[in-house]
């Protein structure tokens, strides 16, 4: 017997502002998810902070809708490369995906690399043109683009044969006419019903969940979110959990289960082969691994947990204003923050120093590690941050190193100078073909020490229009040294407040990265130096007074804005030798060791 045929499980794949999430909140309303009088939060889906301002989506979350006695499971997709793990994992819930993509702005390269995880699994997508009342929407190139999409991606010829609609999320409509402009979202409803088929599994046999998302609760401890792939569940079943290898990891019983009824999870009492449910009880067990009936030993093909390749130093922020801005500043409340973040987030490994003052975070990548750091600054913590460094592997006594897969899009007139300078960061190109509209399409397989700080270099030589994307591939042999930052820094040589004479008179040794008034320290950089090497300055000298009286004239300083750089810039940006503080109002970027007498010590020592 396979499992209920009233059971829809669908992914929703769409590029940042395309209208995914609007669309989402029209689906809930139509189908009398949200009572009408009930006040929910524009955009709902996205309900992380940071999701809502960076656009995209970092957790993924599965809801639930019904409608005509259909149970439709929709579960949100994150685009980014960083959270690419927790992609292929999702896909493995459902059993159809639709592809959202604006009547203006078309097929987007961020969708690529969830569309084409998709369509290898063999999904069959739903095309649905949004955004339609767009006066500069032009929904038949946009089809014909999503199409072009597909054959790159090498789609079947049954998934590039796929349905499609027109509609306005915003509105709440949608139709298989392209000059629509009124009705509802039911031909979205029975389009879903229709094209996507129901779960085809085994509902007799024993239980088996595979584990695909992670979270904790304060009330029920571990709950592990996936799909139901065979036989029943009832509360208080005994269950135990499998690794890849089919190792017992523990065993317990299933003191909670909960499904999805709109944003809400509800607990139920049973679940069945085909629902998507969340499950407590383990303490252990963790995601991609097997939670099933204790008669079951062989454990279900999971995606692995891509291994971290990149480490930063996670330090208590000892500079001399420390404590000023946030509360959270010991390196109990850090290591406790840390612990919780690791349960709950499978790409991110611990590991603590010796001297317990701080902590080695390893990750999946610069963006996924910023995000942390963001999230925890809002929380209140202060931090020292080390420069990211890659992390080596010994393989048959030599050393090796991890590399990405880089696919750029890039218009043709800057195409050269992107491979200059992958080529400079020890890159190899592997293609390299025309993408159409004057763009190219180019592909690397690249250190991941030499991508360290290169996305804002990219943006500036670019102009702005060109996208990458970065996948891990594999562990390589080591490249050699790779060049880094050309340019020195100028340090702080006092402690108090910038005056703006001196910094007039600074602007000539090179950039600078404060203005007037802003609050330094000893060893703190305060911009970038001209020449390759470090200068110590002294921003707070002010003017000589004499008895002669001023015209006037040089009384009015006029400073250059100085450069603001983000966290992923700072963090990008330093050397070695060099950490980036971070507090909830500020971020600052320093020399590690602040003496100057101790900095040239540390460094003859090094050169020793």
């Amino acid at each position: 017997m396979t499992a209920p045929r009233h059971l829809r499980n669908v992914a929703i794949i769409a590029h940042v502002d395309h209208g995914k999430t609007t669309l989402v909140d029209q689906l809930f309303r139509q189908s009398g998810t949200f009572r009408d009088n009930q006040r929910i939060e524009e955009r709902a889906m996205d309900s992380n902070d940071l999701e809502k301002e960076r656009g995209i989506t970092i957790l993924a979350k599965p809801t639930s809708i019904e409608w005509e006695g259909l149970r439709i499971n929709i579960v949100d997709t994150p685009g980014h490369a960083d959270f690419g793990a927790e992609v292929e994992r999702i896909l493995s819930m459902v059993d159809g995906v639709i592809l959202l993509v604006d009547s203006a702005e078309g097929a987007m390269p961020q969708t690529k690399f969830v569309t084409g995880k998709a369509l290898a699994l063999g999904l069959r997508p739903i095309v649905v043109v949004n955004k339609i009342d767009r006066p500069d929407g032009r929904p038949q190139e946009v089809l014909d683009e999503v199409f072009d999409l597909f054959a790159s991606l090498d789609a079947t010829d049954e998934q590039l044969d796929f349905p499609h609609l027109y509609a306005s999320g915003r509105n709440g409509y949608a139709s298989e006419d392209e000059n629509a402009r009124e009705g509802d979202l039911t031909p979205l409803f029975n389009l879903i019903r229709e094209h996507v088929p129901a779960p085809n599994l085994e509902a007799e046999g024993p239980f088996s969940f595979l584990a695909t998302l992670l979270d904790r609760d304060n009330f029920m401890g571990r709950v592990l979110t996936g799909r139901v792939q065979s036989g029943t569940l009832k509360i208080n079943d005994p269950i135990h959990a499998l690794d890849a290898q089919g190792n017992v990891v523990e065993a317990g019983r299933a003191t909670k289960l909960l499904s999805f009824r709109g944003l809400e999870r509800v607990p139920v009492e049973s679940a069945q082969a085909g629902d998507i449910i969340a499950l407590a009880g383990l303490e252990k067990a963790t995601v991609s691994n097997t939670i099933a009936d204790p008669a079951v030993r062989e454990p279900i093909t999971a995606q692995p947990i891509d291994p971290p390749t990149l480490a930063m130093r996670f330090a208590v922020n000892d500079s001399p204003l420390a404590g000023r801005e946030g509360e959270k500043v010991t390196s109990r409340l850090i290591r406790d923050r840390l612990f919780r973040e690791a349960e709950t987030n499978v790409a991110i490994r611990i590991t603590e120093s010796a001297d317990k003052d701080s902590f080695e975070v390893a990750g999946r990548g610069e963006l996924q590690l910023g995000v942390l750091i963001e999230t925890m600054r809002r929380e209140g913590f202060e931090l020292g941050i080390s420069r990211p460094r890659v992390l080596f592997r010994e393989e048959g006594g030599q050393r090796t190193e991890p590399y990405e897969t880089v696919v750029i899009d890039v218009d043709d007139e800057f195409s050269g100078t992107v491979v200059e300078k992958m080529q400079r960061r020890k890159a190899e190109l592997t293609e390299m073909r025309p993408s159409g509209q004057g763009k190219t399409r180019i592909t690397f397989s690249a250190p991941s020490r030499g991508l360290i700080g290169y996305h804002g270099e990219f943006l500036s030589d670019t102009r702005g229009t060109g996208i990458m994307n970065r996948l891990f591939e594999k562990y390589g042999p080591h490249k050699g040294p790779i060049e880094g930052r050309q340019n020195g820094v100028l340090i702080s040589m006092v402690s108090g407040e910038a005056v703006p004479y001196a910094l007039n008179a600074l602007e000539d040794r090179g950039v600078l990265f404060i203005g007037g008034g802003a609050k330094i320290y000893e060893g703190m950089l305060i911009g970038e130096n001209a020449k390759p090497d470090d200068l110590e300055v002294n921003p707070m000298k002010s003017k000589q007074l004499t008895n002669f009286r001023s015209t006037g004239k040089d009384d009015a300083i006029r400073l250059t804005p100085p450069r603001i750089m983000t966290l992923e810039q700072a963090i990008a940006y330093i050397d070695d030798d060099e950490m980036v503080e971070v507090t909830p109002k500020s971020i600052r970027l320093r020399k590690a060791i602040l003496d100057p007498h101790e900095r040239k010590k540390a460094k003859r020592k090094d050169k020793a």
